[in-house]
């Protein structure tokens, strides 16, 4: 890529001085984040409830984890690295009041109610033969063979009810017609654990990949999407390198791959495209500029992340465009955090516009784009300057 992917450091930082501005950006962001999420779901969220309201809206999570089982034949899963994978349905439904974006969880103390809280309905254990048949059972109850398939691989910080109901609600408010598949990995889910959790990534991008080639293999038609957040961006584009080094075309010819601020260093992504080649369509990549979590990232590994990234710099646009991905800065979004984050979750609610509007710009085609938040439309950057300055003449 050029140079605007090469390796460079926070700038007017170097050596001891970035090691302090490090220390300084880290307890600045994570500290946000402390004061804004509040105690943290149990595996007590995971015990099914059997009486639910008649309006409550269900979406069935199937599961594959690298994460252990608590027990045999528990769906309460720990931080602890299986050596294989582990499957499971979940059925959960949101309660009618719900509002998009959010999770709404039991407070500290009580039970799942479904009147007011996301709650499990059922729940089973899976063996792989099972798993499979299921997904492409459920495919085929909503468009038959066309029906996709949506894999969301969480970020860092997760643990695994967070994980799962962050995906319930992003289906739910979605309301997409397709199979919603969660794989999560074992995020040590502690603010500590970041190196931790980077390990636990690179161990999972096998199980990821065997994951990914079972599902081509079970759904012959119909697109698998790939939705990857912060560091499960980095762990999907891992394992579409390790899909591309083992000939596994077949496979990535099903693939529709979405990054969401993937904290992923410039100088690997560079190699990591240099290897997975242009991909049909192409790699989408959700960019802010002002994610403070990927500043303190860049700064502790002196790099820039992608996924903050700066569309309006000329040479960031050159680059997209020669490495044939799709660069989209989602800043206009508001996020549910203080650090800038999770802008993803907002973008649930209005993917069916964005969905029917797409053809405005040619989402197949490759470059820099900005996402237009009151219109929920994409336009190139250059489209949205001169709209604004045709307003204001």
């Amino acid at each position: 890529m050029t140079r605007v992917f090469a390796r460079q450091s926070a700038p007017g930082q170097t050596g001891r001085t970035a090691g302090t501005c490090l220390s300084a950006a880290i307890l600045i962001s994570l500290s946000l984040v402390v004061t804004g999420c509040g105690t943290r779901p149990g595996p007590d969220v995971l015990q099914p409830v059997s009486a639910m309201p008649v309006n409550a809206k269900a979406v069935t999570v199937y599961v594959a984890t690298t994460r252990e089982r608590s027990s045999a034949n528990s769906n309460v899963f720990t931080e602890g690295r299986d050596s294989k994978l582990n499957y499971a349905r979940f059925t959960i439904t949101t309660p009618p009041d719900h509002k998009p974006g959010n999770i709404e969880w039991p407070k500290r103390g009580q039970k799942p109610d479904p009147a007011k809280t996301f709650t499990v309905a059922s729940q089973a254990t899976l063996q792989k033969d099972a798993f499979k048949a299921a997904v492409e059972t459920s495919a085929k109850a909503y468009k038959g063979d066309s029906a996709p398939i949506g894999v969301f691989v969480h970020g860092f910080n997760f643990n695994f009810q967070e994980a799962l109901f962050r995906f319930a609600q992003l289906s739910a408010d979605a309301d997409i017609d397709g199979v919603p598949v969660l794989f999560s990995w074992p995020s040590q889910a502690a603010l500590t654990g970041y190196v931790a959790d980077k390990e636990s990534v690179t161990y999972s991008r096998d199980y990821l990949a065997e994951l990914l080639t079972d599902l081509a293999q079970t759904r012959q038609k119909g697109k698998i999407v790939v939705f990857g957040h912060s560091m499960g961006g980095w762990l999907v584009a891992e394992t579409l390198r390790q899909l591309k080094l083992t000939g596994r075309e077949d496979v990535l010819s099903r693939l529709s791959v979405v990054l969401a601020a993937p904290d992923i260093d410039a100088d690997v992504f560079r190699q990591q495209i240099a290897v997975i080649g242009p991909m049909s369509p192409p790699m989408t990549i959700l960019v802010s500029k002002d994610d403070r979590a990927l500043q303190a990232s860049s700064i502790l590994a002196g790099n820039q992340r992608i996924g903050a990234l700066d569309i309006a710099d000329p040479e960031i646009q050159a680059a997209a465009a020669k490495e044939k991905v799709r660069l989209i800065d989602i800043s206009e979004v508001q996020s549910g955090d203080r650090i800038n984050h999770d802008r993803y979750i907002a973008l649930a609610t209005r993917y069916p516009k964005f969905t029917t509007q797409q053809n405005e710009v040619g989402l197949n085609n490759v470059g820099a784009f900005v996402f237009d938040a009151a219109a929920a439309t994409v336009s190139s950057p250059f489209r949205l300057v001169s709209a604004a300055l045709s307003s204001a003449q």
